[in-house]
């Protein structure tokens, strides 16, 4: 009797070999000039043209119906988008910066590089498989690394399209895409990558942490939480409920930075409510026969949108579908109609966990104060939404609230913006990327000081031993000794 090998030993084995291939190309062949880099992106670029009908029928198949519109929009033009926008600073990203030296030092001086690191892992998602497995392959070789790419496996004729086309324009040795199961996914993120990107859920996040500790990589983590978006009681509740369902129904809610919920003023939740289902029936009418609506990446996934509607029900929630029952929604065909949950309490599951789905609780509050504590008292999200035209209370909220990011009068449109780190704060993520964060986030920022002779010889004399009455006289000039005064306690004795 044969006894089979471990297969996940196998997946370990096999992406190690092309690892250290990846590995020995970057030694031979770094540092990648400007030249190249932009040869890269170039290159990418004309793959996704050529294959952007390909992406999007495999993004429809992964998702059993996506818009052809949709996937263009909020997937493969931003990667366009991103890709144009590197190349054009890219040149001024990667020049020496010329840094002041400390007055002691003066005239030496002291220069900031920007170094490739080497071999980078990402791990892209499935809810935006294109966009959220490609911009971090753009940064990535934006910053002169060789890459590995696991696209997600919940995605697979996404991960078909992209390997193919990653493999007809870029030797493996380069850029390489690992198309495979959990397994496979598991045995990548054990790969002693010198920056691994991860975008998923925070449970997966957690994993990828732990095995990316083994080999002390540095990740970043790109993951989610319960964004809130806050309607204030002078803003016009209609252009606030376009806003958010707009955002929120995008994709059926399978989006990381989506309003997760709804902040409004108890006046006022009637009038967001009516306008909420007249921006539903206008934008996503007969979700089961509308080509422009998504459906469920999964049956799994329908079941756990029908889970949480179920338990906000038993708990008090007002369940509003604004539906007739000719609509047909079932895990069979995976359509989950936009869904509002009025009068969502903290004990329901859908203001307990990230809903990743069409459903948008309201929830109600009695003042700015108690709004912002309700917020604040919640892990801190990927996203924050805050709807007002007031200048004071807009810096209120930005000071008294951390989230990975905002949009002030809109949702996820901050997300795009190439100038603006995107990232999470706490458990909705570390690290960030996209445009020059990016391009800093795959490069080793090393510091460089060129010592003058002159001052080298000086400090040799006075700061070494053996110390001297010139090296006390040279020490209280460093210091500055001054009179200490009297000592106080600090307070805090402000509030917010």
């Amino acid at each position: 009797m044969t006894t089979r090998p471990d297969s996940s030993r196998l997946h370990i084995e096999t992406l190690r070999l092309v690892f250290d291939r990846q590995q020995s190309s970057f030694r031979q062949y770094s540092p990648i000039n400007h030249r190249k880099r932009i040869e890269a992106l170039d290159a990418l670029l004309r793959s996704v043209f050529r294959y952007e009908d390909a992406l999007v029928e495999a993004v429809n198949a992964d998702f059993g119906q996506r818009s052809a519109y949709e996937t263009r929009l909020l997937d493969i033009f931003p990667v366009v988008d991103e890709i144009r926008y590197v190349k054009r600073n890219l040149k001024r990203w990667m020049q020496l910066r010329r840094v002041p030296v400390n007055w002691q030092f003066l005239p030496s001086r002291a220069t900031i590089i920007y170094q490739p690191l080497g071999v980078v892992g990402v791990i892209g998602a499935w809810n935006y498989p294109i966009l959220l497995t490609l911009s971090p392959l753009v940064n990535a070789l934006a910053a002169g690394n060789h890459v590995m790419v696991k696209p997600s496996e919940h995605a697979p004729a996404t991960a078909s399209v992209l390997h193919q086309m990653i493999r007809e324009v870029f030797p493996e040795e380069y850029v390489t895409v690992i198309a495979g199961n959990t397994e496979v996914a598991e045995a990548f993120s054990s790969l002693p990558f010198d920056h691994l990107i991860y975008t998923g859920s925070a449970h997966v996040g957690t994993l990828v942490m732990k095995a990316a500790a083994e080999n002390l990589t540095p990740v970043t983590l790109e993951l989610g939480g319960k964004s809130p978006a806050f309607v204030h009681e002078s803003y016009p509740m209609a252009v606030a409920a376009d806003r958010i369902c707009s955002a929120k129904f995008w994709n059926a809610g399978q989006t990381c930075v989506a309003p997760d919920y709804a902040v409004v003023p108890a006046a006022k939740v009637n009038e967001f409510v009516g306008n909420c289902l007249g921006v539903i029936a206008k934008r996503f009418p007969h979700p089961s026969s509308n080509g422009d609506y998504t459906h469920m990446i999964s049956q799994d996934a329908w079941r756990r949108m029908q889970d949480l509607i179920g338990d906000a029900g038993r708990n008090g929630g007002q369940i509003v579908q604004p539906y007739p029952e000719s609509e047909t929604s079932s895990a069979g065909n995976r359509v989950f109609p936009p869904t509002l949950v009025v009068d969502a309490k903290e004990s329901m599951r859908v203001m307990q966990e990230e809903i990743f789905g069409p459903i948008l609780p309201v929830v109600s509050y009695a003042s700015f104060e108690s709004a912002l504590e309700f917020i604040n008292a919640r892990s801190r999200p990927l996203a924050l939404y805050y709807f007002d035209r007031n200048a004071s209370r807009i810096r209120k909220v930005l000071e008294q609230t951390v989230s990975g990011g905002v949009t002030v009068n809109d949702c996820i449109f901050h997300l795009p913006q190439h100038a603006l780190p995107f990232g999470g704060a706490g458990p909705s993520g570390m690290g960030a990327y996209h445009g020059f964060d990016g391009f800093v986030t795959f490069s080793k920022k090393k510091g460089v000081l060129f010592q003058n002779a002159l001052v080298g010889s000086l400090l040799g004399r006075a700061l070494k031993p053996p110390y001297t009455a010139v090296s006390d006289r040279l020490m209280g000039l460093l210091l500055r000794r001054s009179k200490p005064g009297k000592i106080r306690r600090v307070a805090l004795n402000e509030k917010k």
